[in-house]
């Protein structure tokens, strides 16, 4: 066994999903690390700034006696027996640091101590991470891209996810795009969901998609931002457009932000403390559209909300939900989606309902 693992090894480091720990600070694996990485530092948070500190005023060797200094003892026993516990949970995993330096090199040394040998990511994470965001760049610009629009409402992600060449991009960022969009779980870093993003454009090369459908989003989808280079080939590639009635609308709207949220909230919380936080939830997202909507629009949907809300805790009634849906999109979205679409570059490909829509993209290539 190779005691490092090569650049033209990363695809298929990635792709298999090898187990790896990441050797930096916790402060540095909190802002962004790779799919299947466990933080298990060789340093904590403030070893590592004292040893960057002394590094300044007294040059390298001094920083690594420090370290030594540091990490030493029961200290250094301890991140040992971590990372042989890891070991033996999963034994092909390999380690990394930030750039593949000292730091992966002293830990494979402590560990061929222990009897275990491990390879390392040459480059680290600066490298790999740099590997990523060129494959992003180079999937989305030689892609065959079709993107999936329609109303809100329309089912788009349904309509995407069973599909092996489609890539959910709502899905990677933990948020359904919209005012309404917010997820009981964060939201990953920045990082994280390029990185995500990346591997998630690999998988999709490596089934042999010959095309890569995509919902039609703004950059930021909540607070993650798509690569500036890919939003702009989306806007500028082929649309299809999925038509559903109103009424399914409301209904998918329902589904989505009422009845599946309120159950989660209930499964995390229990039933008042769930329907309580719920009931939070959903008016929050109806305040964050307020300078949009008007003042007097607005007081008059969270009005109609709010008695919605009492009416399904107390009998289990959603016709009040479907009034504030039915007013939001006819009154706030269905025109804002208009006015947007009249500024797309090109015509539609294709449009009509959603099984009309999947045929027509079965038949395209």
């Amino acid at each position: 066994m190779t005691d490092r693992i090569p650049a033209s090894d990363y695809a298929q480091l990635l792709l298999s999903d090898t187990p790896m720990i990441d050797l930096r600070a916790p402060i540095e694996f909190t802002k962004g690390a790779f799919p299947g990485s466990v933080s298990l530092p060789l340093m904590s948070d403030s070893e590592r700034a004292a040893i960057g500190t002394c590094y300044k005023q007294q040059g390298q060797q001094a920083a690594i006696d420090l370290g030594h200094q540091l990490v030493s003892g029961a200290v250094k026993q301890a991140r040992i027996d971590a990372w042989l516990a890891q070991i033996q949970r999963q034994p092909d995993t390999v380690l990394y640091c930030f750039r593949g330096g000292m730091r992966s090199q002293i830990t494979q040394q402590w560990l061929r101590e222990a009897g275990v040998n491990r390879p390392y990511v040459e480059g680290g994470y600066k490298a790999m991470r740099s590997y990523l965001i060129a494959q992003t760049d180079r999937l989305t610009q030689t892609a065959d891209m079709v993107i999936v629009g329609g109303m809100t409402g329309c089912g788009k992600t349904d309509f995407l996810t069973p599909r092996a060449d489609s890539v959910d991009l709502e899905g990677l960022a933990n948020h359904r795009g919209s005012s309404f969009g917010r997820q009981l779980t964060e939201q990953p870093s920045q990082i994280n969901f390029e990185n995500t993003l990346a591997l998630a454009l690999m998988r999709h090369q490596a089934r042999g998609a010959t095309q890569l459908i995509l919902e039609d989003e703004s950059r930021l989808i909540g607070r993650c931002s798509l690569p500036l280079e890919m939003h702009e080939r989306m806007a500028q590639a082929p649309r299809v457009i999925l038509e559903i009635s109103t009424e399914a609308r409301i209904e998918q709207i329902l589904k989505d932000y009422v009845t599946d949220m309120q159950a989660a909230f209930i499964a995390r919380d229990g039933l008042e403390a769930g329907h309580q936080a719920f009931s939070e939830h959903l008016l929050a997202s109806l305040s964050r559209v307020k300078k949009r909507l008007g003042p007097v629009r607005y007081q008059a949907l969270n009005d109609i909300m709010v008695k919605a809300l009492q009416l399904q805790l107390s009998r289990g009634a959603l016709d009040g939900h479907r009034d504030w849906i039915a007013q939001l999109l006819t009154e706030y979205y269905d025109p804002m989606y208009h006015y947007q679409l009249e500024k797309k570059p090109t015509k539609p490909l294709f449009q009509g309902p959603p099984a009309a829509v999947a045929e027509f993209l079965d038949q395209r290539l």
